[in-house]
């Protein structure tokens, strides 16, 4: 038989024990959660890099895109003229009536010597 100090010192030996017990699941818990904490931190980091990266290479890109465009203004300019130039041939060829009607041929090789007397330079 147990007596009343050997029950109370068993009961204060498992009260120690659970208490122990749960004292090592709350510091693995807490372990476990800063392991997590960090992996976490690091991805944010990683994302927060990426972004950045990604913003600086669209502003290149902006930027790089602005200076073609600017290069590029004269040859769009000189374009745009000689497709006016092209566009004012092409409207007077539909607009002129056929030099010979019937005969596209004979059309055709007459609007042609036109135009070639227009290029002549004297």
């Amino acid at each position: 038989m147990m007596t009343p100090t050997q029950i109370a010192l068993a009961a204060l030996a498992a009260g120690n024990l659970l208490l122990g017990w749960a004292w090592l699941s709350a510091r693995d818990d807490a372990a476990s959660a800063r392991a997590d904490l960090v992996s976490m931190q690091q991805q944010r980091d990683g994302a927060r890099q990426a972004a950045q990266a990604c913003s600086d290479a669209t502003e290149a890109l902006g930027a790089l895109a602005a200076q073609r465009a600017t290069d590029a203004a004269p040859a769009r300019a000189a374009a745009a003229g000689q497709a006016a130039v092209l566009n004012a041939r092409a409207d007077y060829t539909l607009a002129t009536a056929p030099a010979a009607p019937g005969d596209s041929c004979a059309s055709l090789k007459a609007l042609g010597s036109d135009w070639l007397k227009g290029r002549a330079k004297p």
